[in-house]
C-alpha cells in the first residue's frame, strides 16, 4: 500500500500533467519535462520555456531530486515552479530572495509577490524555505555547507551595478557543500566589453563572471550555448531590457525586437573544491 506521500504526489502529478512515468515499483514519477509544462504556470511563462531551455539548462547544472538546492534571487519564481516540486519529496529547496530590509525599491514587493504565491500554492511549494540575501547584511541563505547546487538567472548585472558581485559570489560559496555546483545564467556582453557597459545594459562578459566567480573561491568547470542567441547583437537604446519580454521602448521597434528574441546568454558551471 502507498504511503500518503506517494499519493499526494501521484495526485499532483496527474493534475497538472496527465503524465506519469512509473519506476519498477509501479510509483509515479515527476520529471521536468512534466513539470514545466504543468497546469501550475500560466500560459505566459509556459511560453517561455523555449528561450530560456529549463530542462537542459537544470540538466546541465546537474540537478537531481535529492538534492539541496538554493535559488538565489528567484523574483516571481519562473524557476521556482519547476525545481521546487521537483526536490520536494527527497530534497531541499532554498529561496534566497530579497530582504524585507532592502534599500531597493521594488525588492519588498518582489518578495511579497514571491511569498504570496507559495502561500496560497501550499499543495506545491509549501516545502519551500525562504532566507533573504542582502550582502553584507543578510548572508545565511542556507546552513554552512549544507547545498548540493545553488543557482542564479539573470542576476548577476543586478549586482555589478550594485558593486557587489563579489559578496554575492563569497555568500554562495558558504552555502555550498565542497565539491557542490553553482549555476550561472546571465545576459552575455560582447568579449572585451568595459566595466561602462556591464554597469549600465545589463550585459556582462562571460569573462568578468568567471573571474568573479574564481575570486570568491569556485573553479570554473563548463560553459553551455543551451541559451545563446546569435541574432543578439547586444546594442540598444536602453540595454537588455530593450528585448523580450520587457520591452522598455514600449511599441517603438518593437517587431524587430520580437525578431531578436531573449538575449544571448552564458550559462556557466561552477564547483566549489573538495
Amino acid at each position: 500500500m502507498k504511503n500518503f506521500s506517494s499519493l499526494i504526489l501521484a495526485t499532483f502529478v496527474i493534475s497538472f500533467s496527465g503524465t506519469l512515468i512509473a519506476d519498477h515499483h509501479g510509483e509515479a514519477e515527476l520529471t521536468l519535462e512534466a513539470l514545466i509544462n504543468g497546469h501550475h504556470r500560466s500560459d505566459v511563462n509556459i511560453a517561455r520555456n523555449g528561450p530560456r531551455h529549463p530542462v537542459e539548462t537544470l540538466e546541465f547544472f546537474g540537478l537531481e531530486k535529492d538534492m539541496t538546492v538554493i535559488e538565489i534571487l528567484p523574483a516571481g519564481g519562473w524557476y521556482t515552479e519547476i525545481i521546487a516540486p521537483y526536490v520536494a519529496e527527497e530534497g531541499k529547496f532554498y529561496a534566497a530572495h530579497f530582504s524585507p530590509n532592502s534599500a531597493l525599491p521594488y525588492a519588498p514587493r518582489s518578495l511579497q509577490g514571491f511569498e504570496k504565491k507559495i502561500t496560497d500554492n501550499p499543495e506545491i511549494y509549501g516545502k519551500i524555505t525562504v532566507r533573504h540575501i542582502d550582502p553584507p547584511h543578510e548572508v545565511r541563505i542556507a546552513p554552512p555547507e549544507s547545498a548540493d547546487l545553488a543557482m542564479t538567472f539573470r542576476n548577476v548585472h543586478n549586482w555589478i551595478m550594485a558593486g557587489q558581485e563579489l559578496e554575492y559570489f563569497e555568500t554562495f560559496y558558504a552555502a555550498l557543500k565542497p565539491g557542490g555546483i553553482l549555476g550561472v545564467v546571465e545576459h552575455r556582453a560582447l568579449p572585451g566589453s568595459s566595466m561602462e557597459v556591464m554597469e549600465t545594459t545589463g550585459y556582462v562578459t562571460q569573462d568578468y563572471v568567471i573571474e568573479i566567480a574564481e575570486k570568491a573561491g569556485f573553479v570554473f568547470v563548463a560553459s553551455s550555448e543551451i541559451n545563446a542567441n546569435s541574432k543578439d547583437l547586444t546594442e540598444y537604446p536602453a540595454g537588455v531590457w530593450t528585448l523580450p519580454p520587457t520591452y522598455r521602448l514600449g511599441e517603438e521597434n518593437r517587431d524587430q525586437y520580437t525578431a531578436i528574441g531573449e538575449s544571448d546568454r552564458m550559462t556557466l558551471k561552477f564547483r566549489k573544491p573538495q
